[in-house]
């Protein structure tokens, strides 16, 4: 599946056969892949979307449960209403449940005001919780009773609140205390990258051309030896990692084509790595390219790298990497 000539590619030069789901109204808010995999969390969003169950989103950090998130909000008959996120790591235990349910005036001495809460501020709407599993113990099982009752009172209040939010819940591994197996909710299950390589060069189009469009330049397209650096990556931080360092190698690159060195010279944040920083990073990815392509055989790595065989050895223990774990 290739994206076109050495030079880059246009939009008629993309690969056959990739989806470009619109999610946002910007470029980048599309679900865009080529593989089976993708294909199946299309159809598991687009189920969701058409009912009102509880959503479970599981995948590694870095894969979009976000982002899946508000497709099905988006695509679903709650378009028009919030929605809502709480990161419930971020909140401390102290406040969680004045957090999530909401609290009459005076019911909590510390924080007198009334609250609302995030439950009935997403009425007619969605709300994501991230990191549930950081919930306390007795705020956990109040959320689940408020899921399967479809009700919750606030803190200081008598009358119960209708739940009117659809809850959805992003985690890396199933929270079986507040999404019991018997709790009917729909499961959309999100790959990690190097499990579905056929998307890496769509998604990578895909975020050069949003990448250009944000700075005003021309998205010229990817080198060869660029596309080969795209496909050999293990992207152990996901399509985030993905979409960040093709952002920074556009910035990189200007207007011209994105090259393997831009990509290896990218960061997976904002800033540009100094000189150093940016050696190491270098250094350890050409390393860790050359051994998984050589099988971890240190001597044919430094002859493909045309170094001494101690010299090279000497590099690959300043990187730190274990040349036995690709053997």
């Amino acid at each position: 599946m290739a994206l076109g000539h050495d030079e880059g590619i246009s939009a008629k030069a993309a690969p056959a056969g990739w989806t470009a789901r619109p999610v946002g109204r910007r470029r980048e808010d599309r679900i865009v892949g080529a593989s089976r995999a993708t294909e199946r969390v299309i159809e598991q969003i687009s189920a969701a979307a058409r009912s009102d169950l509880p959503v479970l989103i599981l995948g590694p950090s870095g894969t979009g449960k976000e982002f899946a998130a508000r497709a099905v909000h988006a695509w679903g008959p709650r378009a028009d209403g919030p929605f809502l996120t709480l990161a419930c790591d971020a909140v401390p235990e102290s406040t969680q449940a004045r957090e999530l349910f909401g609290s009459a005036a005076e019911a909590t001495p510390l924080l007198p005001e009334a609250c609302e809460g995030l439950l009935a501020r997403a009425a007619g709407g969605s709300l994501l919780l991230e990191h549930v599993d950081r919930l306390r113990g007795d705020v956990a099982e109040m959320l689940t009773r408020a899921i399967v009752e479809r009700r919750f009172r606030r803190a200081g209040e008598d009358a119960p609140v209708t739940l009117g939010a659809r809850v959805i819940i992003a985690a890396e591994t199933r929270p079986a205390a507040t999404l019991p197996g018997g709790l009917p909710h729909h499961t959309i299950e999100l790959a990690a990258l190097a499990e579905r390589r056929e998307d890496i060069l769509p998604l990578a189009a895909h975020f050069l051309a949003a990448s250009a469009e944000e700075i005003g330049a021309a998205p010229v397209g990817f080198t060869a030896d660029a596309r080969a650096f795209l496909l050999a990556e293990p992207w152990t931080g996901n399509v985030r990692e993905l979409r960040q360092r093709i952002r920074q190698a556009v910035r990189l690159s200007s207007d011209g084509a994105v090259s393997a060195e831009a990509l290896l010279l990218a960061s997976d944040g904002d800033e540009i790595p100094s000189f150093k920083e940016a050696k190491r990073a270098f250094e350890t990815r050409y390393v860790v390219n050359l051994l998984r392509r050589c099988s971890g055989n240190i001597s044919r790595a430094a002859r493909l790298a045309k170094k001494d065989r101690k010299d090279f050895y000497d590099v690959i223990r300043r990187t730190g990497i274990d040349p036995t774990q690709f053997r």
